[in-house]
């Protein structure tokens, strides 16, 4: 059967007809350490789910991931040479194999060209974070969340805290009242040093960015969007998913300076988002090495205080901790999306996996440009970060000049567009 015959109620029927849930089908595209990991994930998540298809930018990253995971699940890997796809078209074919199922794990940059194939094409979806790198990207995304819905297909995000029963009832209790009424959330993700690659010679400038995808913005949003999404997220979802009004801040470049290892991205932002309610999220992210680190949600109401990761204990007149179970969230995701498809009841992330997404790159909008943008000139942005053609040979949106360097954004001078 194909994936557009095992979607809706159509597959809780087949299951219950036959006596016993049916094989569902995955295609992965991306198929680097986190598709990878994700692959595994959802083979973990449910034992009649079977991996045909695989696709890479990429041929040696295709070749490492599937070496992997068929050590891992030796009867459950059915990937052949015929279904193993490279190149930047390579999205196509995976998702054309005959799958019910397709993981998007490839650099975000990607992701809503992926995401509006694989709806259009009937398949279920697991959408790694975040969903675009810029608002073309995010209203793209929203498109094919509402052809989802329309199709009763699953959209199930990688934002996997949502998936976490600790922080789902810290949440829960959150909204419920148990601090009041919020005052302020402070969102910090203090990391080490992370990404940047050497140039290879024999690389086209494609293909080096590809290769070192992490430091481009065009490709991965920057770490404000690819990495800080998860405390966003949290802020985003203890707000009841409903966006802020303006942000601003400040950014740049201190250590991450090694041209062209590091390409454009900033390594550290602090941004503080705007809410009409006066409500202001307070949110910093860092990519230092040898420094003091910290990844921590802080919510302070007017009866109380919550601390969310690490944590999950609420001080104040209704003062609580967690006591209960936290079985691994990344394998949760998939089980609630494998869940829904063979009871035909959908689960669309979509909604909530956009806005964390766009609050996060109109966070990097304000660092970028040291402007105060609202959140309508933000979702209305006109910036398209994507190169004018997808080959190798292409040039991407970002060039170094003679001296082999990138240009970097300078706040007051780069503009909002």
């Amino acid at each position: 059967m194909t994936g557009a015959a095992l979607t809706g109620v159509s597959i809780a029927r087949m299951a219950h007809a036959a006596g016993e849930d049916p094989i569902l089908k995955i295609a992965l595209i991306g198929c680097g350490g986190r598709g990878t990991g994700a692959a595994a994930n959802a083979l973990e998540a449910d034992p009649r789910t079977v991996l045909v298809a695989m696709a890479d930018a990429f041929e040696d990253r295709l070749k490492g991931s599937l070496a992997a995971l068929k050590k891992q699940f030796p009867d459950r890997v059915k990937v052949t040479p015929e279904t193993s796809f490279v190149g930047f078209e390579a999205y196509k074919s995976a998702i054309a194999a005959g799958v019910d199922v397709v993981l998007l794990c490839e650099p975000p940059h990607f992701r809503p060209i992926h995401l509006k194939a694989a709806i259009e094409a009937g398949k279920h979806v697991f959408a790694e974070k975040p969903v675009a790198v810029d608002a073309a990207g995010y209203r793209s995304v929203l498109e094919s969340t509402e052809l989802a819905r329309q199709k009763g297909l699953c959209i199930v995000s990688g934002l996997c805290w949502r998936y976490h029963r600790a922080t789902i009832e810290t949440v829960k209790r959150i909204q419920d009242g148990a601090v009041g009424d919020i005052i302020a959330i402070q969102e910090t993700y203090n990391t080490g040093h992370i990404g940047g690659r050497d140039r290879d010679p024999k690389l086209t400038e494609m293909q080096f960015q590809l290769r070192n995808w992490y430091c481009f913005t065009w490709l991965s949003g920057d770490h404000n969007v690819e990495q800080h999404i998860h405390s966003l997220d949290k802020a985003l979802w203890v707000m009841h998913d409903e966006p802020p009004a303006v942000a601003w801040g400040m950014g740049g470049r201190q250590v991450r300076t090694e041209m062209p290892r590091y390409g454009n991205i900033y390594d550290h932002h602090a941004v503080c988002y705007e809410y009409p309610n006066g409500v202001r999220v307070y949110s910093y992210c860092r990519q230092h090495a040898n420094c003091w680190n910290d990844t921590t949600d802080h919510v302070f109401g007017t009866k109380g205080r919550a601390i969310i990761l690490n944590q999950w204990r609420i001080d104040g007149e209704q003062s609580w901790k967690y006591q209960g179970e936290s079985p691994n969230m990344y394998v949760e995701e998939h089980r609630a999306l494998f869940s829904a498809i063979r009871k035909g009841e959908p689960i669309n992330n979509g909604v909530y996996m956009a806005r964390s997404t766009m609050m996060a790159i109109m966070g990097r909008m304000a660092t970028y440009t040291g402007q105060r943008i609202t959140w309508e000139e933000a979702i209305n942005s006109k910036e398209v970060l994507a190169p004018s053609a997808y080959t190798w040979d292409a040039t991407p949106p970002i060039v170094p000049d003679e001296n082999g360097r990138y240009p970097v954004a300078i706040p007051g001078i780069t503009k909002f567009i």
